[in-house]
């Protein structure tokens, strides 16, 4: 049975959203110090190695980014309809998914490896460290992906404070573990790697005692619900396509890496260096995003299609405002940030030649980093899984148009194209969403209408 409307207002949207804002831009202000860190090494292999390793970890731990995405629907869902039984159930299903995960990749990790390296076209000097840098980290995957579950499930009920937290306990301990590690006792690019390992053990086990209460109740260890054949049709089906999605992206995100690789080492560094501009805009537009999943969840879990259009509006009008700040941030203080995080006079000069790209990128990222959480709140999974074939194919397609004449910054321009191809073809689907709400007809894996 479905609540009454809850108000919906810009300073609940705030509530939701400026936590998770704070919390999601300390994860590319991470991956800044780790490229600080290294880049107080006077050469460029370092910075090279940790960006190689870190994109092809994050590549594979993201494949199981349809756990975060997958568990915020069906969450707010279910917490919509009032049934507190499943909100319990999807809490255990989502940590017994990402711990069996995260061991799957251990036993695995050497054909990663060796798929990863074969396609690589790095040096050995970087291969050589990005290597020692995959061989620690991938120790720390059940974590790693067991948190994702955990942060949906905060999500979906605007427990927004608890995912801060988390975030926050998680990337202070590896940015200290960092300074340590590298600066004092000269660890180089494997103290990098330690610090990670340990910090997201650590993350684990906060994300624990944040969902303590829920963990004790008996709904929590209720096998029959959380085995249900049915129910776990319905998230797999959902996750399913979310998974086939995410794969696409990183297959992006990887293929951007590793041909930004055969221009050198010198542009592979700076291209890692204004990767992290792309992801502090990302995570940024994020907290309202996520804020868009569970309000929409909710709506969406109640058949409230007002509630619904309000929410996704609030949300992307939030968002809009903060594309236009990072915009001029970057635009502002982009050539201080790459002295930052890079000390080789090569780096720092091929980045600049690319900044402009991350003045743009606010824009351009700004609809299908919001319609991805309007969709993913609704559960259309499959209308997510299908716009991102659209944008994949489209992202090739002007990588092959683009390179020959452009070399790097056609690189980068493929990247706008498949980023401003996603929100538009989002954008054609939302009216089937709203309709699919109004009726009633999420279904299990969010079919379109």
């Amino acid at each position: 049975m479905s609540h009454p409307p809850q108000a919906l207002t810009h300073s609940r949207v705030l509530k939701i959203a400026l936590p998770i804002l704070l919390s999601n831009v300390t994860i590319p202000i991470l991956g800044a110090v780790d490229t600080g860190v290294v880049g107080q090494i006077p050469a460029p292999e370092p910075i090279a190695a940790v960006g190689i390793g870190a994109i092809v970890l994050s590549a594979i731990y993201w494949v199981f980014g349809f756990l975060r995405m997958g568990t915020v629907g069906l969450t707010a869902q279910a917490a919509g309809a009032g049934d507190r039984n499943e909100v319990a159930a999807l809490l255990t299903r989502a940590l017994m998914i990402g711990l069996a995960g995260g061991v799957l990749l251990i036993a695995a990790q050497w054909l990663i490896f060796t798929v990863a390296f074969a396609v690589s076209p790095a040096s050995a000097e970087v291969e050589a460290l990005a290597r020692d840098y995959m061989r620690i980290r991938i120790w720390s995957a059940p974590a790693a992906i067991a948190i994702y579950g955990i942060t949906g499930w905060l999500i979906a009920q605007e427990r927004t404070r608890g995912v801060f937290v988390l975030q926050l306990w998680m990337n202070g301990i590896n940015v200290g573990l960092d300074l340590l590690f590298v600066l004092h006792l000269g660890w180089g690019v494997s103290g990098v790697a330690i610090a990670t390992f340990l910090a997201e053990w650590s993350g684990l086990a906060m994300g624990l005692w944040l969902c303590r209460e829920t963990l004790r109740a008996p709904a929590a260890r209720a096998w029959a619900r959380v085995f249900d054949a049915v129910r776990l049709r319905r998230m797999a089906a959902v996750n399913g396509d979310i998974l086939v999605r995410s794969m696409l992206l990183e297959t992006v995100f990887v293929s951007f890496m590793l041909i930004g690789g055969g221009f050198g080492d010198v542009t592979l560094a700076a291209n890692q260096v204004l990767l992290q501009f792309l992801m502090i805009t990302g995570h940024a537009l994020d907290g309202f995003a996520f804020a868009a999943e569970a309000l929409v969840g909710r709506a969406f879990g109640a058949g409230q299609v007002t509630q619904l259009r309000r929410g996704a509006l609030l949300t992307s009008l939030w968002a809009a405002a903060i594309a236009c700040v990072m915009a001029v941030a970057f635009w502002s203080f982009g050539p201080w940030l790459v002295d930052v995080m890079a000390t080789d006079p090569e780096v720092r000069a091929e980045a600049r030649v690319y900044l402009p790209w991350m003045v743009l990128a606010p824009i351009t990222q700004l609809g299908l980093t919001m319609f991805d959480g309007i969709f993913i709140g609704a559960t259309r999974s499959r209308d997510m899984r299908n716009m991102m074939i659209v944008a994949t194919a489209v992202y090739f397609a002007a990588l092959a148009l683009l390179l020959g004449p452009l070399g790097n910054h056609g690189l980068w321009l493929a990247m706008q194209i498949c980023f401003v191809t996603r929100g538009l073809t989002l954008a054609l689907r939302y009216p089937a969403l709203e309709r699919a709400a109004g009726a009633g007809k999420g279904g299990p894996a969010g079919r379109a209408a």
